[in-house]
């Protein structure tokens, strides 16, 4: 049992199993985050922020888009690295812009967000998803 826990060694039915956790976590915590945007979009918009010359109302709802349409898409496993990209984007923007870079405060979150966001661009959706049963890699 101790040298199971201690072990290094990984398979791949681990890895696919983690990377399914993985997606599910994120991207359902997001598409709720998003999900609440996108409901009270009205009482948002007023103090949302403007971002690289676009409006309040135009920054919202490429926050919306992102956070919950691409959370879903990413949940389902489809087109997981293209779905990644904007999410990502929106998690850099709350990190630096909306937090200030503050890591380890108020930005800590959205920081968690991107950094399991870096590491799903980097391994892909995994064998549980539509990528995999789309493609059939």
């Amino acid at each position: 049992m101790i040298k199971q826990l201690l072990s290094t060694k990984i398979n791949e039915g681990q890895v696919n199993i983690a990377l399914l956790l993985l997606r599910l976590a994120v991207g359902v915590l997001m598409a709720h985050h998003g999900y609440q945007k996108l409901t009270s979009f009205s009482e948002i918009e007023p103090k949302f922020m403007e971002f690289m010359g676009l409006s309040k109302g135009v920054s919202l709802g490429l926050a919306i888009s992102a956070e919950f349409v691409c959370s879903v898409l990413l949940v389902i496993g489809w087109a997981t690295r293209f779905v990644l990209i904007p999410l990502i984007i929106t998690m850099l923007v709350a990190v630096f812009k909306a937090h200030g870079g503050d890591i380890l405060g108020n930005g800590e979150t959205a920081f968690l967000y991107l950094a399991a966001y870096i590491v799903l661009l980097i391994t892909g959706s995994g064998k549980w998803s539509a990528d995999h049963f789309l493609i059939k890699k």
